[in-house]
């Protein structure tokens, strides 16, 4: 294939392809994405429910793939909590947002704080999510998370 045509097949992709706005919905996915969350430091199966499309492709910071069905069947099965059980906390920092008309993504740091009796950890995330808008409905149909190393002593 010649450059020149290379460079036209490009030019009419890019050109066809919606291009990122300003995320019009970017407070409602913001939201939504703090709800999530909440709901999931503690094993919220309703909220799972609500976040997650029935054709979820998700790969996990472990690389593990699965799907909704198998993220439902965890949080379902998972035992009741015990009031000696560590306690998670889970917040987006640094939360980028692009959307293109009824699909978007959804880049943020998630930081995953555990607070057991006398001690607390914390473990940093990149998330990439992408959601789309189906019948009125926005959920999240691909997910990708990458533990991020501790910073190397100096």
């Amino acid at each position: 294939m010649s450059m020149f045509l290379a460079s036209a097949l490009l030019a009419v992709i890019l050109a066809a392809a919606p291009a990122a706005h300003d995320a019009p919905e970017a407070a409602k996915l913001t939201a939504m994405l703090h709800a999530f969350l909440a709901g999931a430091a503690v094993n919220d199966a309703a909220a799972h429910d609500r976040f997650w499309a029935d054709d979820l492709i998700y790969t996990g910071s472990s690389g593990r793939r699965i799907g909704k069905a198998d993220i439902m069947n965890d949080v379902r099965s998972a035992p009741a909590p015990k009031p000696e059980d560590p306690k998670a906390i889970y917040t987006a920092e640094d939360i980028r947002i692009q959307q293109y008309g009824k699909a978007a993504l959804v880049a943020f740091r998630l930081v995953a704080t555990t607070v057991k009796a006398e001690s607390t950890t914390v473990a940093n995330y990149f998330n990439t999510g992408f959601f789309v808008k189906r019948d009125g409905i926005w959920k999240v149909a691909g997910w990708q998370a990458t533990k991020i190393p501790p910073p190397a002593p100096q």
